[in-house]
């Protein structure tokens, strides 16, 4: 499995669509571990292009603070599945705690 999440200054960013780069981090579920994690520098931002651009690359779920309703739709038409609201930290501590079941999420912070 291959988890996306946005990175800005190495921890997630709040708006999915205005990050720097994407942590792609591949992990063993039933070990519950992280195998690696690649970073992908982000595409020029354009309405609907990173879900199928993220798919591409593998990604199975995207871990977000926020992401807007349209790329949610995208996301899910292509058969990734799409976690909101989650905090800034560092995507490995997401991963691991999304792994563990302890991940904590809020509401989307994206009004869009």
């Amino acid at each position: 499995m291959k988890i996306a999440l946005p990175v800005s200054n190495g921890v997630l960013c709040m708006h999915f669509g205005h990050c720097d780069q994407f942590a792609l981090v591949e992990v063993d579920e039933e070990k519950k571990t992280i195998i690696k994690t690649e970073m992908l520098e982000a595409p020029p931002h354009q309405p609907g292009l990173l879900p199928p651009w993220l798919a591409e690359r593998g990604a199975n779920l995207v871990i977000a603070g926020g992401m807007g309703g349209r790329a949610i739709s995208l996301f899910n038409q292509a058969g990734v599945q799409v976690i909101v609201g989650a905090g800034s930290d560092k995507p490995e501590n997401l991963v691991q705690s999304y792994l563990e079941g302890t991940l904590t999420t809020g509401g989307n912070v994206c009004d869009h």
